[in-house]
């Protein structure tokens, strides 16, 4: 049954690895008193304004499809917003797509730009989809592995090394999941000028753009001469505390945009309906409140990235996102089984930086988008286990 079964499955699904992830969430899940620093989302309720304004399109009757791309009034209000908070200037009508979350917006690009076996560059650690769905599109990923003694910081020689004559696109996260790491302008021209030399197209995924602590976030379009070349990937997940509701973005010149648009109108339809009019009241009057809530994430990046460093494991200050990536090669356990063996002997979940990588190993990912008060906890609890090493 399992053999005939395999015939029948395409080879790229069957040779996928499931996500290195999902079996510490499952474990976690399975405990009780866990406090998780595994998961990748805020611990804030998306703001009342927003559920609001969804639970009135609910009840005027706004239940239908909406245009393939979105709501033109949605990507108008994307538009203005890219401009006023990122200085990059897109077009509503066909240069905006909205999709089913800042992952289905990855997947539809890559989509629309692989022919098969061309090479896409993933910048390691990275998001653990980005060369599973390289894969499903019948590219090549090719992994640019940064260094921990760099903060994670890719360097252009990096990317020089790893371009052949396949290599077709890049993509590059900043802020970093899963190590917090921030590119700022002059790095990014840097990695512009290779890109632009080489005629490369690049993925950005912007998604923890509005998270950030301690300079000027810059968007890699607005680099002289990348919005040509540049898919610009963003979303209300993290920045807007909307995770649930399945909403992200693409702006990209016309040619791209409309590619990506005719494999959502075929896999998908369009997002949901109400999903979208929650997101033009965010972009709205949201501003605020994502303030707030960065205000927020900076007291406890602080204070736990701090305590990790007291205790031991050596961590860099991550600029954005709400993860910290501390080394835990001092320990001499691997990542993996530091990360379980810290579940069950003290209920902290965290990350195996492995799964991230191969630079990834000898780290973890924590999560700081939890209270104050689990984060002074998970640290009493990580203190006791380093003390039985």
């Amino acid at each position: 049954m399992t053999r005939a079964t395999k015939t029948y499955l395409s080879e790229t699904v069957v040779n996928l690895k499931p996500s290195g992830i999902r079996r510490f969430f499952d474990l976690a899940a399975s405990m009780e008193g866990v406090i998780s620093l595994g998961v990748g989302e805020p611990d804030f309720v998306t703001s009342w304004s927003v559920r609001e304004a969804c639970i009135l399109s609910l009840e005027q009757g706004y239940t239908s499809y909406t245009a393939n791309a979105g709501l033109l009034e949605l990507r108008e209000e994307i538009a203005a917003y890219l401009s006023r908070r990122f200085h990059v200037e897109y077009a509503p009508e066909t240069e905006i797509i909205v999709t089913v979350g800042a992952s289905q917006a990855i997947d539809l690009a890559l989509r629309a730009i692989i022919n098969p076996g061309d090479e896409v560059i993933v910048v390691e650690p990275s998001f653990v989809s980005y060369a599973p769905l390289v894969s499903l599109a019948g590219g090549v990923p090719v992994s640019v592995q940064t260094d921990g003694k760099q903060e994670f910081k890719l360097q252009p020689e990096q990317i020089e090394k790893a371009i052949t004559s396949r290599t077709k696109a890049m993509i590059l996260c900043s802020p970093n999941n899963p190590t917090g790491t921030v590119l700022n302008r002059r790095e990014l021209e840097a990695i512009g000028a290779i890109v632009q030399k080489h005629d490369l197209i690049v993925i950005s995924d912007e998604i923890y753009a509005e998270l950030v602590y301690d300079e000027p976030y810059t968007s890699f379009p607005a680099i002289p001469h990348m919005q040509e070349r540049t898919i610009l990937v963003n979303g209300f997940s993290k920045g807007f505390a909307m995770t649930g509701w399945r909403l992200g973005f693409v702006a990209a010149p016309k040619e791209f945009a409309q590619a990506i648009l005719k494999i959502h109108q075929y896999a998908m339809m369009c997002a949901p309906t109400m999903a979208q009019y929650g997101a033009i009241e965010a972009l709205k009057n949201g501003d605020n409140d994502v303030e707030e809530m960065k205000k927020s994430y900076r007291r406890r990046r602080n204070y736990f990235v701090q305590s990790l460093n007291e205790m031991g494991l050596s961590c860099h200050l991550p600029g954005g996102a709400f993860y910290a990536f501390p080394s835990i090669k001092a320990t001499g356990l691997t990542s993996e089984q530091f990360a379980e063996q810290l579940l069950l002997e003290e209920k902290v979940a965290v990350v195996p930086g492995s799964v991230f990588g191969k630079s990834g190993e000898g780290y973890i990912r924590c999560s700081y988008a939890s209270s104050l008060e689990q984060l002074q906890e998970a640290v009493k609890r990580m203190k006791r286990f380093l003390a039985r090493l």
